[in-house]
């Protein structure tokens, strides 16, 4: 999975003999890894030792620790930003964020008329017309009066429509990767999608009672979801497993 060109990247919580525990979840279109740790952060992915290796795009939520991985590029789900603009619109009666919504969405369908990638002149308007929306955005939902700080260290607080924000100024190139590189989508469904399994079985089972019942679990349904994504059903999954083998695909892997 290091050489893969995107892995999408999610984590979940889960229960391990009756103490919070993360679930790590690393994958593509092709493949599913699992990985759990008592830690959310890095100490748990750089023990897993994928992302520490992996040169390609990782797309995620902007938990910031995936940040610390500065060998690869970053791409951010858009599907939370369409998600938290809505609030800002519906909560905050912010007009910049119902503006930049129906932009990302436009340029998402745009993207996908143009066959995954838009050419140089079409992507150029695009960014010009996304950084228009932001600046006019600095006037509507200004960062806090520094004259308020009243003795105050650090940052000041953000309102939540001011962290996005200032999230899409900073992160611009991560927002809109989608744009420019084909292989990366418009949100990060694919880690949602191969980590709710597990959400699933902690609604129904409840916990785990050991940790080596976790890493068995995660082996058996990353090898599962693995194999479907190959082609390979979970019965003669399954069956190649305790007979001994190993579905075809793996000799690439040899």
């Amino acid at each position: 999975m290091t050489q893969a060109i995107i892995l999408h990247v999610d984590e979940t919580g889960i229960n391990i003999n009756g103490e919070g525990h993360w679930l790590h979840c690393a994958t593509n279109a092709s493949w599913t890894h699992f990985f759990p740790h008592k830690n959310r952060g890095n100490i748990a992915t750089d023990l897993d030792g994928i992302l520490p290796a992996f040169k390609g795009v990782l797309c995620h939520d902007h938990w910031k620790p995936y940040y610390c991985y500065t060998n690869c590029l970053h791409s951010l789900c858009n599907a939370h930003h369409l998600r938290e603009l809505t609030r800002a619109w519906e909560q905050d009666k912010q007009e910049w964020a119902k503006q930049i919504k129906a932009l990302l969405e436009e340029m998402n369908r745009a993207v996908h008329k143009a066959g995954g990638k838009l050419g140089d002149e079409a992507s150029e308007q695009y960014w010009q017309k996304y950084r228009q929306l932001l600046a006019q955005a600095e006037i509507e939902c200004p960062p806090p009066d520094e004259k308020d700080r009243q003795g105050k260290r650090g940052k000041l607080k953000r309102s939540k429509a001011r962290n996005l924000l200032e999230r899409l100024i900073e992160f611009e190139e991560d927002v809109l990767r989608f744009m420019d590189n084909e292989a990366v989508p418009f949100t990060n469904n694919q880690g949602e999608r191969d980590i709710r399994m597990t959400k699933v079985h902690q609604k129904i089972s409840g916990c785990f009672r050991s940790m080596e019942g976790a890493e068995i679990f995660c082996r058996i349904r990353g090898y599962i979801s693995t194999c479907r994504k190959q082609g390979v059903s979970s019965s003669v999954a399954l069956d190649l497993l305790f007979n001994g083998k190993w579905p075809d695909f793996c000799d690439e892997l040899v």
